[in-house]
């Protein structure tokens, strides 16, 4: 560089996420110097040439037009200009953005350019969040990457680590493990962040890929994810002459160890000789890798497995609150004489529990009956639960000395009130359950674990320990198309203005016999309706008076 100072009209160009702002050659060679993300085109930090040859005619890199300048006392300072124009695909990559995760159909529109782009923008968000001398340091700058079983999964796993690599941050591969393994990992590893490629619940078409940053905290819509979009937006693929390293990594027997020390395997009477049997589905998903591996060896304990292969094909839908999807595991739990059963989705972070009849078990009520159980373990703490679930759940908790907190629905603001609090346990109704010794992170296999506890040291049946928590008539969540979801909120208020009503998450109206919590779709113009009563008769008299109001039903296999 030379010595002189540099002309604002010769400013170099527009970084992502500054498009209004052109910067100097200073800053450009400062950023590299602190490993900052290279920009496609940046003279210090990309092969102009074969950024060019890479790129499609129309996207090949050209150079940037002068800033248009104004003179004033010293000499020339940059005007404002509009923003450059968005790169193509910008609005394909923004339809992929929902508010907790990326999802797409593969190849079109989550391809393996999308997956570049969106590596490149989790590089640089991620790395901007760290502070200090972090930033220097390329253990806490790594990005820990893990995949599912979906076919597809691999080639954008490949693609999203590269993007990474080109936009500086060092990745950690670990190949194919289940989602909250990352979470796992990005704390004993201590990274900036993880990014998993799994397409979850969702069915084998699609794809995306979950976020987290550092103490893997959630990257959603209100705590990064619309940054991430905005770079993805303005990012083309491009060829880098520096890229940051990459290398391969087996956590297995760690991971391993650490969930096998939530089962209290000294507090449970079980035997070789006297097993608990249960009956695992592992949906075709990655609990089907992961029980395997964690619980494999154990002599006392007779796992009956179900879809276990984890090859991309499904045997059914690997969502476990489609009912259809748990007819398998309730029959085999009867056939078996298995004390339970249980279902895990596509990624294993959540999983549904059936009883010894057969008879699936919310996951409001288990979160009920789990906060019993840690509260023995912590005395006084909190017990998180969103706004679905059941009353059950605040009783239970003041039953036993603990303190109920009711939160948005959605693990990002789960995980964030148990941090906040110091909770001891958390549940949602989808099946999601969050630990405190698991960084209040949600896990399947840890909830598998504490079943296991529960049942052991009370040495009664899941049935029984139910029974006494069904002591409400409570619809599922029912969803419905709707024109105007914010308008229809607002006329229930209108027609139930005489109820306690409180606006956390949606609209949720409580009388002393009944209530209901309706709250908008995060993808669609959905309404999701969930409805409890005193008795049958009274929850079939209110779904009959709110129903017909909020437009045509969407069946649960449609349900994003």
């Amino acid at each position: 560089m030379s010595s002189n100072p540099q002309n604002a009209a010769a400013y170099h160009r527009y970084c992502p996420g500054e498009e209004r702002i052109r910067i100097s050659d200073a800053v450009c060679l400062g950023r590299r110097r602190s490993n900052y993300p290279k920009c496609k085109g940046c003279q210090f930090n990309d092969d102009e040439r074969e950024a060019a040859k890479s790129a499609p005619e129309d996207e090949a890199v050209r150079p940037v037009e002068a800033a248009s300048t104004v003179t004033a006392g010293r000499g020339p300072l940059v005007t404002a200009r509009p923003a450059m124009p968005l790169a193509p695909k910008a609005d394909l990559i923004e339809s992929l953005f929902t508010a907790y995760d990326i999802r797409g159909r593969y190849p079109d529109p989550l391809d393996a350019e999308a997956a570049w782009r969106i590596g490149q923008a989790c590089a640089q968000f991620l790395r901007s969040e760290l502070r200090g001398y972090d930033r220097s340091r390329t253990d806490k700058s790594a990005v820990v990457v893990g995949r599912d079983m979906r076919k597809s999964s691999r080639p954008l796993a490949e693609a999203l680590m590269d993007g990474l690599r080109a936009g500086g941050a060092p990745v950690i591969d670990l190949g194919l493990i289940d989602t909250p393994q990352l979470c796992f990992a990005v704390n004993r590893l201590t990274c900036c962040g993880g990014v998993q490629v799994t397409g979850g619940h969702h069915e084998p078409a699609y794809n995306g890929f979950k976020i987290c940053g550092q103490k893997a905290r959630p990257v959603s819509a209100n705590t990064g994810l619309t940054k991430v979009s905005k770079i993805a937006k303005n990012t083309l693929r491009h060829t880098t002459a520096q890229v940051a390293e990459l290398q391969q990594a087996d956590l297995t027997e760690s991971y391993r160890g650490f969930v096998r020390s939530f089962l209290r395997e000294d507090d449970v009477p079980f035997t070789p000789e006297e097993p608990l049997r249960v009956v695992v589905d592992a949906s075709n998903g990655m609990a089907g890798r992961a029980v395997a591996l964690v619980f494999g060896d154990l002599d006392w304990l007779d796992v009956v497995r179900l879809n276990f292969e984890h090859n991309g094909e499904f045997i059914h839908g690997p969502d476990p609150l489609v009912e259809e999807n748990l007819s398998q595991v309730r029959d085999r739990v009867i056939r078996a004489k298995a004390a339970f059963g249980v279902c895990f989705d596509g990624d294993a972070d959540r999983c549904v529990f059936v009883d010894h009849e057969g008879q699936p078990v919310s996951g409001d009520l288990v979160t009920a009956l789990f906060a019993g159980h840690f509260l023995k373990e912590f005395p006084g703490a909190t017990i998180v639960y969103d706004v679905r679930c059941s009353r059950v759940v605040a009783e239970e908790v003041r039953k036993v000395g603990g303190v109920p907190r009711r939160e948005r629905c959605g693990s990002p603001f789960i995980k964030k009130a148990l941090l906040d609090t110091k909770g001891a346990f958390g549940g949602q109704l989808t099946g999601h359950f969050y630990f405190r010794d698991n960084w209040c992170s949600d896990s399947g296999l840890i909830a598998f674990a504490a079943m296991v506890n529960v049942l052991g040291q009370s040495g009664r049946l899941l049935k029984e320990l139910i029974a006494p928590l069904r002591r409400y008539a409570k619809s599922a969540e029912l969803s419905f198309c709707c024109d105007d979801p914010q308008r229809t909120m607002e006329q229930l208020a209108d027609t139930y203005h005489d109820a306690e009503i409180d606006y956390l998450d949606g609209i949720t109206v409580q009388y002393a016999d009944w209530w209901f919590n309706l709250r908008p779709g995060n993808t669609a113009a959905v309404l999701r309706l969930n409805v409890e009563a005193a008795d049958a008769s009274m929850l079939a008299t209110k779904l009959s008076e709110i129903c017909p109001r909020l437009g045509s039903p969407v069946s649960p296999g449609e349900q994003s």
